[in-house]
């Protein structure tokens, strides 16, 4: 059963219609997924003090870094995906990272509701895939 498929059943959460949500929703679900993913990949590195765990962390999570993946995949993702990352990249914003520039971060709001979507439409594994290349591509270029 994927995560999200337990934690429904095990929450008693009611079944969601997915083309309803806003992209801003599936970005604020899909931060949160991507940082937990991100986080389980560093804990199993190394075990290290909290704060080196949080500085590796933070390099990959923020804004910048988000957008350089998307950036690098858009043309490796389907109509589909591109279509949900795009409604996430225009969605209207009225904040943005205090470190990333106002296009790194639609960037990034759009790779967060790509993540969120798939989450939630319990395509875990291309879900995976996805943030598994987008870390190697990070890898590559630091």
């Amino acid at each position: 059963m994927e995560m999200f498929e337990t934690i429904k059943k095990q929450m008693e959460l009611d079944d969601i219609d997915i083309l309803n949500y806003s992209p801003l929703t599936l970005a604020y679900i899909g931060d949160s997924v991507y940082e937990v993913v991100v986080r389980t990949v560093i804990v199993d590195e190394a075990n290290r003090s909290v704060d080196k765990i949080h500085k590796a962390a933070s390099g990959l999570v923020r804004a910048s870094a988000q957008a350089t993946i998307a950036k690098a995949m858009l043309d490796d993702w389907t109509k589909e995906e591109q279509s949900v990352y795009k409604r996430g990249r225009n969605a209207k914003v009225t904040t943005k990272a205090k470190n990333a520039t106002m296009g790194e971060y639609k960037a990034a709001t759009g790779f967060e509701a790509l993540i969120g979507y798939l989450y939630l439409t319990n395509q875990t594994e291309r879900m995976l895939s996805i943030i598994k290349k987008g870390l190697e591509i990070l890898d590559e270029i630091q």
